[in-house]
C-alpha cells in the first residue's frame, strides 16, 4: 500500500509543522528510524485523539498508585484509519528492541499500536502484545456500475427511504459539487476550514487541526484529496474532505454552516459512494462510529489495536479483558450484519 496517504511524510510533517502534533499538545514525536525502515512513535501525556479508548486502564493505574502516562503510541494522530504502521521492511525483533529502548528512555508505561492492517499484525504475531478488537463500518464495492446499480441491491422499502433522503436535500435548494484536490481554490479551502472548525466550536471546543495543516496538504498531497461542497442560493453551507489512494476512499472531516435535513448523509456517505464507484475504488471508510451507516449499506468490519504494558499484572489483565471484550464485539458485528439493507437473494 505504497500510496496510503496517512503514513506519508507530507501528511505527518504537516501535523507537526502546523502545531497540531507537539509535546505541548500531548503528542511528542520520538519516531524510530533505521536503515531498513521508519516507525511513527509518539510519547503521550493523555489519550485524546486516538479513538481506541483506554481511559479505564489509566484509571486502574491511578487507583493502584501507578502512572499510566506517559505512554508510547504508534498511530496516525487524530486519524482512526486502518493501514500500515511503518515504512520500509522492518524486522519485528529490531522494532521491538527499539520500542523497548524508548520505553526505558522515557519511562513510558507501555506501547500501543493503533489500527494496524493485516500485514502489520501478521508481522508482529510473535511479540507479547494484547490484541484488542472493535467494530467499524466500511462500504465495499461489489462491482457496481453506478449509484442506481448499488441501490438496486437494496430491499425495496429501504431503497425508497434512501432515495427520499437524497431527494429531501435537493428539495431544500442544495446543490453539491465534488472538486478534485488540485482544483480546490484558496476560497474553497477557506470555506472548508470554516465548516470543519464549526463542528468543534458548536461544542465549545477548539478544533484539533489548524488551517495551516490543510493548506500544507493542499500543496503536498492535492492529488489524494477530494473536497465535496454544498451550496444554497450560491452560498456555501457545508463541506466534506476525503483522502484516497489506489484502492480506498477515506472520509475524514466535515462541517456545516447551516443545518439542512439529510445533508450530513449526502456529503459524508452518498457522495463518497458515488465517487468510489466512478473511480473504481474498492473500499470506502467513512470514519468511526455511527450505527446509522448500517441502513445505508456500510458493512461492519473488525478493526484492531495492539497493546503492551510493562507492569506484568496489568498486561495479563488487559489480555483477559481484550479476549472478553472481543466476544461482545463479534456479537455486535453479527447482529449488525442482520440489519444491512441488501436483498437476501444478493441479486
Amino acid at each position: 500500500m505504497t500510496d496510503y496517504p496517512f503514513l506519508k511524510d507530507s501528511y505527518l510533517s504537516a501535523l507537526e509543522h502546523s502545531g497540531a502534533v507537539t509535546a505541548e499538545r500531548g503528542w511528542q514525536p520520538c519516531h524510530l528510524a533505521g536503515e531498513s525502515g521508519w516507525v511513527p512513535l509518539y510519547l503521550r501525556s493523555h489519550s485524546r485523539g486516538e479513538y481506541v479508548f483506554d481511559y479505564s486502564w489509566a484509571d486502574a493505574y491511578q487507583r493502584h498508585g501507578l502512572a499510566y502516562y506517559p505512554k508510547l503510541v504508534t498511530a496516525i494522530p487524530f486519524t482512526p484509519v486502518t493501514g500500515p504502521r511503518w515504512r520500509g521492511s522492518l524486522e519485528p525483533t529490531r522494532l521491538w528492541e527499539g520500542v523497548q529502548e524508548r520505553m526505558n528512555e522515557t519511562g513510558a508505561s507501555g506501547w500501543h499500536l493503533l489500527f494496524p492492517d493485516q500485514a502489520c499484525r501478521d508481522a508482529l504475531v510473535d511479540l507479547p502484545l494484547a490484541a484488542r478488537q472493535a467494530c467499524h463500518f466500511r462500504w465495499l464495492n461489489r462491482d457496481y456500475s453506478d449509484f442506481e446499480d448499488y441501490l438496486a441491491r437494496f430491499q425495496s422499502r429501504k431503497r425508497k427511504n434512501l432515495r427520499k433522503e437524497r431527494q429531501r436535500v435537493a428539495e431544500q435548494g442544495v446543490t453539491i459539487e465534488r472538486v478534485a484536490g488540485p482544483l480546490v481554490s484558496a476560497e474553497q479551502w477557506r470555506v472548508f476550514y470554516q465548516c470543519y472548525a464549526s463542528t468543534y466550536l458548536k461544542r465549545g471546543q477548539l478544533p484539533y487541526l489548524g488551517e495551516d495543516f490543510f493548506l500544507q496538504l493542499a500543496q503536498t498531497m492535492a492529488s489524494q484529496i477530494l473536497l465535496v461542497l454544498a451550496s444554497r442560493n450560491d452560498k456555501p453551507i457545508a463541506a466534506a474532505l476525503y483522502f484516497l489512494d489506489a484502492q480506498q476512499l477515506y472520509g475524514r472531516y466535515w462541517g456545516c454552516l447551516e443545518e439542512v435535513d439529510g445533508l450530513h448523509f449526502e456529503l459524508c456517505y452518498y457522495q463518497g459512494i458515488e465517487h468510489a464507484i466512478a473511480a473504481g475504488l474498492q473500499v470506502f471508510d467513512p470514519g468511526v462510529q455511527g450505527e446509522h451507516k448500517i441502513l445505508r449499506g456500510f458493512e461492519p468490519v473488525i478493526t484492531w489495536s495492539l497493546h503492551y504494558l510493562r507492569e506484568p499484572g496489568f498486561q495479563n489483565a488487559i489480555m483477559d479483558f481484550c479476549q472478553e471484550e472481543a466476544v461482545h464485539v463479534h456479537r455486535y458485528r453479527d447482529e449488525a450484519m442482520t440489519l444491512l439493507p441488501f436483498r437476501k437473494d444478493g441479486g
